[in-house]
Parts: structure tokens; sequence; C-alpha cells
């Protein structure tokens, strides 16, 4: 394998599409109120830089939904740049640009602006120690004060018993030749014969044997970039905030929202040790050992302010939220690393019935008499926990319409790219400025009632039978055509009664 240009990372195979929610400016800004952090509004004119950005669909969502923020992007890998472009091109999107570049040759440049946003997420773990001096470097130099850096990566110490599983993967195809994705299935049928040959190391760590059938399951594509790099590095959260902090940075939030609630995560014992750490990069470090934790999406900022108590309404008037599930699907318990607990529905009936009516204010939220009688601190407590369960999402404020100009565009380009590919199946919404998850089908309706076709399900098997694909369900391929007609036609059901009103709420359709 080559790696002239490489240096080692994983780029014979292209990495997965994939949008990856925290990255988005508006939550970003709601993942540091929910801390009690001071953060940037990104509801004006504002620079944004991610790095690393894979296929570029991230980005190129982003900016469609954010026509006020300038966005740069950069990746090494030519053909993800030159698919992340014609994205671009085909949407239109005039507030973004992709550079072919190094970490050392984009940091070189001379024409990028300093940046109010620097994300890199899945990369500081899968790089050399020489790019991340380079990162850290270009961080101190382009971001600006008060800026934001977002930035995930496995951690220590949940990653210890699993990184000899990995470096198993590592050394197998190392000694293997023939294509990528033939030396991942050898890899992994290698490491399963010596699971059933009762090898001590998946006796003496028994939560690998259930890892490494989980790992078979995984898409291809993201273990080759996950496992199989040069570099790989697990970090304790202090070591990584002790390298940012060469960049005058300090950490902020858990971009991960459902993990700053302790009331999910952590015992009342539990709760009273880590309030009497001071020191915040030890205290976080702690509370990793106490979840055991794996992989962490950090939020840094370039000066770190708490909010005062006198602050705080003030900045959770700056947002409106919108339910961005049927309300059918809001859960009714949520998951931490305590076990599941119960939403009560005293609390989030009301909570849930008020979003669904459409993006509503906090002023107008709170002012509702059945929610005002909880309490500021339940109500915050409450809608973190809808926001970090992904059935709530944070509003961009003012007039959507530029921002409907482009994710109209932008949602059209993926719309007729589901014709040859299902590739990307996220939708950009102007109202919340992020991506909304659907699938390969849905976009193919939305197409279809985009051109006002009468028979959707019709077009839609039309299109399957041409790339050569046939519907699945419970597990099952559909080969006759009567059966995927039949499955069309239910779906398309669900489409019009929950997808389109859900879509609508979200300025989609």
């Amino acid at each position: 394998m080559a790696t002239s240009w490489t240096g080692g990372y994983m780029a014979e195979i292209n990495y997965t599409y994939g949008f990856y929610r925290e990255l988005t400016p508006a939550m970003l800004q709601f993942a540091m109120l929910a801390a009690g952090m001071r953060a940037p509004s990104f509801a004006q004119p504002r620079t944004y830089c991610e790095l690393g950005c894979g296929q570029g669909l991230t980005a190129n969502l982003l900016a469609a939904a954010n026509p006020h923020i300038d966005f740069h992007a950069t990746d090494f890998n030519p053909g993800q740049i030159a698919g992340a472009q014609d994205l671009a091109a085909a949407a239109g999107t005039p507030n973004i640009r992709f550079y072919e570049d190094s970490f050392a040759e984009f940091a070189a440049r001379s024409d990028l602006p300093d940046f109010d946003a620097i994300s890199l997420h899945g990369i500081y773990s899968w790089i050399s120690t020489e790019n991340r001096h380079v990162i850290v470097d270009f961080i101190r130099k382009r971001l600006k004060p008060g800026g934001v850096v977002y930035i995930s990566y496995n951690a220590l110490p949940g990653w210890s018993a699993a990184a000899p599983l990995r470096r198993l993967f590592v050394d197998h195809a190392a000694t293997h030749g023939g294509a990528a994705l033939n030396r991942i299935e050898q890899a992994l049928t290698f490491a399963e014969g010596l699971d059933k040959m009762d090898a001590r190391y998946f006796r003496a760590n028994p939560g690998m044997s259930e890892r490494l059938d989980k790992v078979k399951g995984l898409q291809r594509a993201y273990l080759l970039h996950e496992y199989m790099n040069k570099d790989w590095t697990p970090f304790y959260h202090s070591d990584v905030a002790g390298e940012l902090a060469e960049a005058k940075l300090a950490f902020a939030a858990n971009a991960t929202i459902l993990e700053q609630i302790d009331a999910i995560n952590l015992t009342g014992d539990q709760q009273q040790f880590l309030a009497g750490i001071p020191d915040i990069s030890y205290r976080e470090t702690l509370r990793d050992y106490i979840i055991n934790q794996q992989f962490r999406r950090d939020i840094f900022a370039k000066g770190v302010f708490p909010l005062r108590q006198t602050e705080v309404l003030g900045a959770w008037e700056e947002f409106s939220f919108v339910l961005s599930v049927d309300l059918t699907d809001v859960p009714r318990a949520v998951k931490g690393n305590l076990g599941e607990g119960n939403l009560q529905p005293e609390i989030y009936d009301p909570i849930k019935a008020r979003l669904a009516s459409g993006p509503v204010t906090w002023t107008d939220l709170v002012q509702a008499p059945e929610i005002a009688a909880l309490g500021f601190p339940r109500i915050m407590q409450a809608m973190a926990i809808l926001i970090g369960s992904n059935v709530v999402q944070p509003c961009l404020p003012g007039d959507m319409a530029a921002r409907r100009s482009q994710t109209d565009a932008f949602n059209l380009a993926v719309m007729e790219r589901a014709r040859l590919s299902s590739d990307i199946v996220y939708l950009a919404s102007p109202v919340t400025g992020g991506g909304i998850p659907t699938d390969h089908v849905t976009l193919l309706f939305l197409l279809a009632r985009r051109n006002n076709v009468t028979d959707l399900p019709a077009f839609v098997f039309d299109i399957l039978v041409r790339n050569n694909q046939r519907l699945v369900r419970e597990g099952k391929t559909l080969q006759a055509e009567a059966e995927n007609m039949e499955e069309l036609q239910k779906r398309l059901i669900s489409f019009k009664n929950i997808q389109v009103p859900i879509f609508e709420r979200l300025g989609i359709v």
C-alpha cells in the first residue's frame, strides 16, 4: 500500500457518508449553554473550518443550512474532495470551499480567514504525533478569541481492554496481501478463530467476544478507517486538554449532551466525589474512569466563561426548539451510564405537546401554564434530555427565507442523487441549520412528490429495478414485484401521515 501521500492513513477505501450532528453550529452553542458556558452566537455571520472532512457531507449540508456562515473544509483524499465539490456544485452552495490539502499544507495557506469554530471529528486518534502538533499550531494561529473547537477521539480507560483486539486486526492484515476489504475480512475470521479456540485474552476480557460480534456487523468502510490505520492513539481526556492548552484552549463542554446530565450517569456518591475535584481536566478524566468512557466528543474554547446565574435565562431566550420526530416516537425512557431512566409524563407530556405544533421559542414554551408550573431547572433538564436524545432540535432565529432557498437546492441535489445511489440519507433543515436523517425510499418519494408524480410507488420501484435493487422487510429481500409494490404502498402511508408533517415542521417541504 503506497504511503507517499497517505502518511499511513487508510485511503484505499473512501470513508462513509455520515452527518455528524454535534458539528452543527446551533448544537455547539446549545451544548455549551447546557453546560453553563457562554458560547459565541452562530446566528450571525461567522467563519467555520472542518479539518479532515472526509466525504464532505457534513460541511456541505451545514453550509447549505447556514448561508450566513463561511465554511472551509479540507481533506487530503482527492477522491473525497472531488465528490464533495461535485455535491456543492450540484446544490449551488456558494459559502463552502473545499481544499485537497494535508494538514501541513492547509496550515501553510495564506488565503484563509481566522475562524470562529474549528471542528475535527474522528481525526485526532487516527493521525501521527507530528500531525497533531500541526493541528494544535493551526488552532493557535487561526482560532479567534472566544472561538470554539469541536474534537472527538477514542478515550481511555474505555479502550484499554479492546486495544489488543484492534492490534490483532492490524497485525494480521499487515502479513497478508490483497485488497483492503479482503484483508479486513480475513482479520475478522482470524480473530474469531482465536476466540473459538479459547484464547485467554477473550476469557480474561469477557466483553471482547461480544465486541468482536458487534464489529463484524459494522460497515467495512468504517471498519477500515476505524481500525486499520498505521497511527491510532486512544487518549485520556487530560492528555488532550494538555495538548490543546498549547493553543490557549480550555475545556468548555461535553458535546454529547446526555453525558452532561449527572442524574442519569452518576450515583449521588460519584457526583459528590467529582464535585470535590477542583481541576476540570482531572475531574473529566476521573469521570471517564467512573463510566469507562470509550469515545469523547468535546468542545474546547479560546476563553472559557461560565454563565452567571443572572445570564442563564437570557442565554436560553436566544433559542427556539422544534420536535424532529413524530410525537409517538419520543422515547418514554432515556439510557445513561446508570441504565434506563423513565421520563416522567407529568414533566415531558406537556412539553412534547407544545413542541408538536412547530418551532417554539423558549419564552413561549415556559409561558404555557402547565409547563411554567414545573419550574426552570426541571424544564431546562427536560429540554437537554430531549435534545440529547435527538428528538428535539435547537433552531436558528430570524427569517429562514434565505436558508430555505439554499436547503431546497441542496435537498433537491440529494434527491436527484438518490436515483443512482443510496449513499446519502440526510436532508438539510432551514429551521435547525442542521441535518435530518431519512432513508433512500423516502428520498425517492420526496423526489416524486416534487415532480408531481401521481403514482409514487411505481416511480420508486422503477428506479429500484434500474439499479438492480429490491426492498428488504424483516431482514428478507423481496424479489417479486408484487411484494415490493405492497411494501411501497405501506411505506407511502407512513410517508404521508408521519414523515411529511415532520418535514413541514422542519422546513424541508
